[in-house]
């Protein structure tokens, strides 16, 4: 539907534009090519080129005000900026849209209907709009005719800042709001700040309402037993959660209440460079299905997806909506977790396959969020090189990490969860010494943790990290399971270990003032 004199764009200020109200794929595609934002592959999905092929976490800022002065961990990716810096740039946007053809989706954040985030988003482009209706939760005919935005996300890419006057870093700025429930994007044609701007946005105001948000995936066996994945890129989290015989609750976000796990989203953005159809063939076949949106995947001559052309980056991207790969808890909820797993891709090969983390050690291991770069992946990269992301995602969390760890720990205790730490990088030796772990031995390990098999074995404890290791795992050699005797050069190990657990102490240390002393007394004992 379109219409002049928009009466839903009254509140922003906007009294003039051409507006395609909750627009469907049909109208989307047949927009997004008319204005020359993307093409539609030969085999359906649409493609698009963006500006900037990832998120601007640099030139994102948080409104400092009565609301977030005492509540928003200020530094590292929470930085503030004035409400008058928001209010000149919503002007100059408003003024900005006049006249111009909008795009506005009306969608939740979140399944679950009692903690779900009515969202009002208004885009410049249309392949935004159809982003938005594959990721979130689009309502049902009856709710949209009630809608009512808790949050307007106005993202306008053409705009760009002037930062000499305007406050910002660059011309590119991501805003957000908490006092006027808004975000505003601007500079950047990338979809991911739609939705990892709310993500934050989630990331903030659960937890006042006891509710657990979580950078992680989610799925669940046929006993109605769910895990949940964290992991940093490379790890394996999409790889490890997508697992045939379990059903996939979500694949990146989600929430755990005092009901049970839910979803945030309503689809997926699944990186596919290098993805193929042997290793990962629900998210295959994704990138040949009309009403995907694809960004950055190079096209062959013939029109077909090239996954394995990252000439324009690394980050190409697939969005689609989570009822394309099948094999899915489609309401988007289930129960509580029995297990929790953080995966980690420790390049040292220090770390063991598999461990049990005690309370403490979960909280020290959520928030430090630990995986290691592989020399290669980054100019300059020699040896492996140390990542420490809190709560497994850093740039999405305005709290302080003590908060969201002790929330997941009150979780765990009260609901009697299993904490593993995984390790899917190296084996008998660093990168370059040693063998990246077997995938067919992390998923004996993970099948043994999540049925409740390791419940009945014996365990050891290693020296450096503390971790209890189990002694045996049907399916795994007893070599691979304690890490120093997987290696030749034990002294080496011991070496590497140490420098490891270093990096672990001090990395951890500007985390001390907001977690309780027994988290402190776990970290590893030799620095």
């Amino acid at each position: 539907m379109s219409l002049t004199q928009p009466p839903l764009l009254q509140a922003l200020g906007i009294r003039n534009a051409t507006v395609h109200h909750n627009p469907g794929v049909d109208e989307l595609y047949a927009a997004a090519i008319r204005l020359g934002e993307g093409v539609q592959a030969a085999t359906g999905p649409l493609t698009v080129r963006t500006n900037k092929t990832g998120r601007s976490p640099k030139d994102r800022f948080i409104v400092e005000d009565d609301l977030t002065r005492d509540a928003v961990w200020w530094g590292g990716f929470n930085v503030p900026t004035t409400p008058e810096v928001f209010d000149r740039l919503l002007e100059k946007m408003t003024a900005y849209a006049e006249g111009r053809e909008l795009f506005v989706q009306d969608v939740y954040a979140g399944t679950d209907p009692e903690y779900r985030l009515g969202v009002r988003a208004v885009t410049e482009m249309a392949y935004h709009s159809l982003f938005v209706q594959n990721m979130f939760v689009c309502p049902t005919a009856q709710e949209r005719e009630g809608f009512a935005p808790q949050w307007t996300i106005l993202n306008l890419p053409s705009f760009k800042a002037d930062p000499a006057v305007d406050g910002v870093r660059s011309d590119t700025f991501i805003l957000v709001n908490f006092t006027r429930q808004m975000i505003l994007v601007g500079g950047t044609q990338y979809a991911g700040e739609n939705k990892k701007g709310i993500f934050g946005v989630m990331n903030f105001l659960l937890p006042a309402q006891g509710v657990m948000p979580m950078h992680c995936s989610a799925n669940v066996g046929e006993a109605g037993d769910v895990a949940l994945f964290f992991g940093l890129s490379g790890t394996g989290k999409t790889t490890l959660s997508a697992d045939p015989s379990r059903k996939l609750i979500g694949d990146d976000e989600h929430g755990w209440s005092d009901r049970g796990i839910f979803n945030f989203e309503g689809g997926c953005y699944a990186k596919v460079i290098n993805l193929n159809a042997e290793a990962e063939p629900a998210i295959y076949r994704t990138t040949r299905t009309y009403g995907t949106v694809l960004e950055n995947v190079v096209l062959d001559e013939d029109g077909t997806p090239n996954l394995d052309d990252g000439s324009l980056t690394e980050n190409t991207r697939s969005a689609y909506p989570i009822t394309q790969i099948g094999n899915i808890v489609e309401e988007g909820m289930a129960g509580h977790p029995r297990n929790v797993v953080f995966l980690t891709a420790d390049a040292y090969g220090v770390l063991p396959p598999i461990s049990r983390l005690s309370p403490e050690q979960t909280m020290y291991q959520f928030i430090s969020g630990f995986t290691a770069k592989i020399p290669g992946t980054e100019q300059g990269v020699t040896e492996p090189q140390p990542t420490f992301s809190t709560c497994f995602g850093a740039p999405f969390m305005p709290r302080h990490p003590g908060e969201y760890a002790r929330l997941l720990a009150q979780k765990v205790q009260e609901h009697g969860v299993r904490v593993w730490l995984v390790n899917t990088g190296w084996s008998g030796g660093q990168y370059g010494v040693g063998q990246r772990m077997s995938i067919r031995h992390t998923r004996a390990l993970l099948g043994a943790a999540l049925n409740g098999e390791l419940d009945s074995v014996a365990f050891e404890r290693e020296p450096f990290f503390n971790l209890e290791i189990p002694s045996e795992v049907p399916g795994v050699p007893a070599e691979v399971l304690n890490p120093r005797r997987a290696w030749t050069d034990q002294e080496a190990y011991d070496r590497t270990a140490r420098k490891l657990a270093g990096m672990f102490r001090e990395n951890f240390k500007r985390f001390e003032d907001g977690v309780d002393p027994a988290v402190t007394a776990s970290m590893p004992d030799h620095g």
